[in-house]
């Protein structure tokens, strides 16, 4: 076999580049040349079907959902339900980040019901193990660690998050730094302190070509890890970040020279001014890759608005460039997300997404928000709520009316009779514009 960057440096448009051009309205060959050049990632393992989607540069802004159990929570089928609602509202891959219960099992009902690109963080298993096993979390062993990668990858796991940046360099600027957050991703504090306690390189580097080679068997993509993202807006862009990153640059190219798709995850907790920044870093020191962010979010203040926050962050992110964006939650930093928080989370990533689109030029996005904008001049409700991003939230919300609050002009009640659209049409000053721009 061989994987689809291969066949795209070889020259083949395959059936997943045709159909991302068709759905993303681009030209197929443009599609190849960048898959080609690793600034499209088509995450689909071969051991999957379902139709393809395609991330990175040129293409919408795609969303994820984060889902999974605790050692706390770990009700399987409560996660497949949240798994149900994250694609209904419109997610276009989901991750199992599950650490507690039957781990093997909910994966597998999740590849089963996930008509769409499913990832995880292979460390979370790893260390269940170990712990069923009453051993310490430093007991592993690299041949354990590949071991259940490989397996993951046979099962049809599409991307995998592996923190192969956190090194032992890495790890040392951290110990230098003045965070005040330390490290905040699970499994970048997983890889370091076994470092720290072994004094051993971490396996995910120094044995980097035979991870490839695994990934390259089941054509699974490599999503970098951040593992050193900052969890604080004080620590963002700080030396432990970007020493990790100029790691992930390295491990890009070495990734793409064994014919293996890459994504690149960030950070983060960024303050709203260096946003861009941080992404047009990226992009530079990891040489256009997709770029896959959490949030960012802009202020560490807003817990159970964390999605709100996670949005303004996330459109800014994507209007720079950033490609891809990992939803946040109300419940980021408080509690484990229940249904109505997977809702919210997607929803506002996707609005993110959407804007950052339309402001980025992607072909045929503002067409949707056109059409919202005549079904409003006509007052037209029931297209515009089959238009809104969330129509059940938009007729739950129009459903709250009074019933002897309507008139026969159709106005909202807002406005009532001073409805601007019912006061312009009446002066004959309403019109269709012969092209909308």
């Amino acid at each position: 076999m061989s994987t689809q960057i291969e066949k795209a440096l070889n020259g083949e448009i395959t059936s997943q580049m045709a159909f991302i051009a068709n759905a993303e309205h681009v030209d197929p060959d443009s599609i190849r040349q960048r898959v080609a050049s690793g600034r499209i990632a088509i995450p689909r393992n071969i051991n999957r079907t379902f139709d393809p989607i395609g991330i990175g540069e040129g293409l919408t802004t795609k969303v994820n959902a984060n889902l999974g159990t605790s050692p706390l929570l770990h009700n399987g089928e409560f996660e497949i339900e949240k798994l149900k609602i994250a694609i209904k509202h419109g997610t276009h891959t989901v991750m199992d980040l599950s650490t507690g219960g039957n781990l093997f099992m909910i994966r597998k009902r999740m590849l089963q019901e996930a008509q769409l690109p499913l990832g995880t963080v292979p460390i979370y298993e790893l260390i269940k193990l170990v712990r069923d096993k009453k051993k310490t979390d430093h007991s592993w062993t690299k041949d354990d660690f590949f071991e259940v990668i490989e397996r993951q990858a046979q099962e049809g796991v599409d991307f995998m998050t592996l923190h192969a940046g956190v090194t032992r360099a890495a790890v040392q600027v951290l110990r230098e730094s003045n965070r005040l957050t330390s490290i905040v991703s699970r499994g970048g504090s997983l890889i370091a302190a076994w470092i720290a306690h072994n004094g051993d390189e971490n396996p995910l580097y120094e044995y980097y070509d035979e991870l490839l080679d695994i990934l390259y068997r089941y054509d699974v993509t490599i999503s970098l890890g951040d593992g050193l993202r900052p969890g604080s807006l004080n620590d963002a862009s700080d030396a432990a970040q970007i020493s990790e990153l100029v790691v992930l640059g390295e491990l890009t190219e070495r990734a793409w020279a064994k014919k293996v798709q890459v994504i690149v995850e960030g950070p983060g907790h960024i303050p709203l001014n260096e946003v861009v920044m941080n992404v047009e870093m990226q992009k530079k020191i990891c040489h256009g890759a997709p770029f896959y962010v959490l949030g960012p979010l802009v202020t560490d203040v807003a817990p159970g608005y964390d999605e709100l926050v996670g949005a303004i962050g996330g459109a800014i992110a994507a209007a720079a460039g950033t490609d891809y964006l990992c939803y946040v939650t109300p419940a980021e930093h408080l509690a484990l997300p229940n249904l109505d928080d997977v809702r919210r989370g997607v929803i506002a990533s996707r609005i993110a997404a959407h804007a950052a689109d339309i402001a980025k030029g992607i072909p045929n996005a503002i067409d949707w928000d056109n059409e919202m904008s005549r079904a409003r001049a006509d007052l037209d409700w029931e297209k515009q709520i089959k238009l809104a991003v969330d129509p059940d939230r938009a007729k739950e919300k129009r459903d709250e009316l009074p019933t002897d609050s309507t008139d026969e002009s159709g106005a909202c009640t807002m406005c009532g009779e001073f409805c601007a659209f019912i006061t312009t049409q009446d002066a004959g000053l309403k019109k269709t514009p012969k092209k909308i721009k």
